[in-house]
C-alpha cells in the first residue's frame, strides 16, 4: 500500500509579496527551499494562519537570500502581505518506508531568513 505523508514543511513563514497579475504560484527564497527539500515546479500546500485558507500551487525560485515569500495569481487573493503561512510539501511512500519517515521542518526567523 502507499500513502501520502509529510515530506517537508516551511513552518511560520511571513507573505513578503502578493502579485495577482502573474502566472499562478509561489515564489519562494531559495535558501528556505533548499533546507525544505522542496524543488521548484513541486506541488505544496500553503494554510494561511491569519485567515484559514488552504490552498495548493506550485514552487518557482525565489533570489536566494532575500527571503521571499510571495503568492503570485489567484493564490495572490488568499493572502496579504504580512500573513504568516506554513508551506507544505508531501510524499508518496510504501507503508513500511512511511514508518520510519521523518519530515524535514524549517524554521524561518521573522525576516524569513534561516536560523544558524
Amino acid at each position: 500500500m502507499i500513502i501520502e505523508v509529510l515530506k517537508s514543511k516551511i513552518h511560520r513563514v511571513k507573505v513578503t509579496q502578493a502579485e495577482l497579475n502573474y502566472v499562478g504560484s509561489i515564489t519562494i527564497d531559495e535558501d528556505l527551499m533548499d533546507a525544505a527539500n522542496i524543488l521548484a515546479n513541486e506541488k505544496v500546500q500553503i494554510v494561511n494562519n491569519n485567515n484559514g485558507e488552504r490552498f495548493e500551487t506550485y514552487v518557482i525560485k525565489g533570489e536566494r537570500g532575500t527571503g521571499t515569500v510571495c503568492l503570485n495569481g489567484a493564490a495572490a487573493r488568499l493572502v496579504q502581505v504580512g500573513d504568516i503561512v506554513i508551506i507544505m510539501s508531501y510524499a508518496y511512500m510504501e507503508m513500511e518506508e512511511a514508518r520510519n519517515h521523518e519530515p524535514i521542518a524549517v524554521f524561518p526567523d521573522v525576516h524569513n531568513k534561516l536560523i544558524k
